[in-house]
């Protein structure tokens, strides 16, 4: 396989066979036996470049991902309390902490002992406070916690002092007690 330029020279005597092999044999050699060229110092710099880029880009999805996770979990909550808010009524004011801050709620006497039982949580719901059943106030402890503000049922779980608890209990608290 030899190019135009050597076939000419052949026929035309100027060249032989031996010495064109050769010539062939030389150009093979040197494509063969190139080694990858030096990176120059703006191609190490691009590459830097490039791979600081790309772990910008991937921050920067990591966190537009985790901002969509959060938004996901909002509406997520805001879902379930629309579908599972206990209807309120009552003349009762229920009064709690959210915060800093006292609240309240108006209740009837059934939703107050329920409240006071645990199985009613009262959660955070756009600028005002729902009353959810303890199934959906489940599902919302497992999607943000901080949207849930007065659990009885979990607080017991998880508060006070054993020895303390056993003190207080020789002392009765009158039923008609309310706070």
């Amino acid at each position: 396989m030899r190019n135009p330029l050597q076939e000419q020279l052949l026929k035309a005597g100027l060249v032989n066979k031996a010495k064109a092999a050769q010539v062939v044999r030389e150009q093979a050699k040197k494509h063969k036996g190139k080694g990858p060229a030096t990176p120059s110092a703006e191609h190490i710099d691009a590459l830097r470049l490039q791979a600081e880029k790309a772990e910008r880009d991937r921050a920067l999805a990591a966190e537009r991902n985790a901002q969509v996770r959060v938004n996901e979990a909002h509406a997520q909550v805001r879902q379930i309390v629309e579908a599972h808010k206990v209807k309120r009524e009552g003349e009762i004011a229920y009064r709690f902490t959210d915060g800093e801050t006292i609240k309240d709620v108006l209740v009837n006497e059934a939703l107050r002992a329920q409240l006071a039982s645990g199985s009613l949580v009262i959660v955070r719901h756009d600028q005002g406070y729902e009353l959810l059943p303890r199934i959906a106030a489940d599902k919302v402890y497992a999607r943000d916690a901080a949207m849930i503000v007065l659990d009885h049922g979990r607080a017991e779980a998880g508060s006070g002092n054993g020895e303390d608890d056993e003190y207080y209990k020789q002392f009765e608290v009158p039923d008609d007690l309310i706070w």
